[in-house]
């Protein structure tokens, strides 16, 4: 099997790098990225590196990578930054190669109709979360006669000893999406009724609130993203009571962007009176970015967490499931790239071998088979716990 990926030296991309050179069924990894001479240093502490080629392209043009799409790849993942995404999608369509993304993407019915048309899978939202997560959500579903609640939480901060910030945070991903995500708004279910809180509002709400994660301790729970949408994938938005997704924190989070963003921080329009044009937001992504990076021996922790509650064989059953990823410190990767970049590499592996059969337009709650997927995942170290238990009647 042979399968490119691109944006390969990214953070994320290195970790799906790593984990298809190491796979015996993968015979050759084409890295395509804005290649530098110094290319192969980043991937020294890997096993079968010897299997990946590097690949120069310029992501902005779709012609770049259908020449690299075009190199009989059985499947591709795309890892480019989210405006570049409708390029590897159109890309893959022509090249008629499956491929997988990390990103979200919403209503996209045009491309599935012309994947399908085209014979392929077209994979988005299929990393960490979304990804995993929702490889979950489509296993609890089937778990239960009617589903009522489905909670998901899920971040990625230091470790205690790395947590020397007032953020109480360092960067593991790209940090201005870190930023935009601070300006999306949520959509929740509650007592069966769907309500929005406003991007404004994301750290000022009555949602807001803590849970004790195993291991851990308590964590800042904060609402961001559409539960919704996911309730109505899963066909499950009649039976649902509550359903919300939040990110993850070590406490204090909200304390520090509530009056950050009261006073206009993020803001998207130039500030007025300097001689350029800049954004508040361009400006805290320059200032804070260099203050907030993981030394060599620091490691990142990925905490999600699910809850689940409804009815089977007319009793209220309850079903809870986490994961805790850690920094691998021998290769560098960080947990985040562990969770986002593993998960690609494991289903663009699906697709390519076959195992993943249905083409046009798929999401990971649907289409990736859980039970392979889960121990495809423990093979490489990531364990999920799941705890299930009933209420009296």
């Amino acid at each position: 099997m042979r399968v490119a990926v691109l944006g390969g030296l990214g953070l994320q991309g290195r970790a799906a790098l790593a984990d298809l050179a190491r796979s015996e069924s993968v015979k050759e990894v084409i890295c395509a990225d804005r290649v530098t001479a110094e290319a192969s240093h980043q991937i020294e502490s890997f096993s079968s590196r010897d299997k990946i080629r590097f690949a120069k392209i310029d992501a902005s043009s779709k012609a770049s990578l259908l020449n690299v799409l075009r190199e009989d790849v059985d499947a591709a993942i795309d890892l480019l930054p989210v405006s570049l995404m409708p390029n590897a999608f159109e890309a893959a369509i022509k090249a008629k190669v499956s491929i997988v993304s990390t990103n979200y993407f919403h209503n996209a019915v045009q491309i599935g109709e012309r994947a399908k048309s085209a014979g392929i899978a077209v994979m988005p939202e299929c990393g960490l979360d979304p990804g995993i997560d929702l490889i979950i959500f489509g296993h609890a579903v089937r778990e239960f006669d009617t589903l009522q609640i489905l909670n998901s939480y899920c971040g990625g901060f230091p470790e205690e000893k790395a947590s020397n910030n007032p953020l109480r945070y360092k960067i593991s991903w790209n940090w201005d999406m870190v930023l935009t995500s601070q300006k999306r708004e949520s959509v929740f279910i509650k007592g069966g009724k769907r309500f929005t809180i406003p991007a404004e509002k994301q750290h000022d709400n009555e949602m807001i609130h803590q849970i004790s994660f195993p291991g851990l301790g308590n964590l800042e729970a904060i609402p961001n993203g559409d539960a919704a949408f996911y309730a109505d994938l899963l066909g499950v938005a009649g039976s649902i009571q509550e359903t919300g997704r939040y990110s993850l924190r070590w406490p204090g989070w909200c304390a520090f962007w509530r009056p950050v963003k009261a006073l206009g921080f993020l803001g998207d329009e130039p500030v007025e009176g300097l001689d350029c044009e800049v954004t508040p937001h361009q400006f805290l992504s320059k200032l804070l970015a260099p203050q907030i990076q993981y030394r060599d021996d620091e490691k990142d922790i990925v905490a999600m967490y699910n809850v689940f509650e409804g009815r089977k064989d007319g009793r209220q059953k309850w079903m809870k499931s986490s994961v805790m990823i850690e920094r691998d410190l021998n290769t560098g990767l960080l947990a985040m790239s562990i969770g986002v970049g593993y998960t690609a590499s494991i289903v663009a592996q699906m697709m390519g071998s076959g195992q993943i059969t249905r083409k046009g337009l798929l999401n990971p709650a649907i289409d990736v088979p859980y039970e392979a997927f889960m121990s495809a995942l423990s093979r490489r170290g990531v364990m999920l716990k799941e705890e299930i238990g009933y209420k009296d009647r």
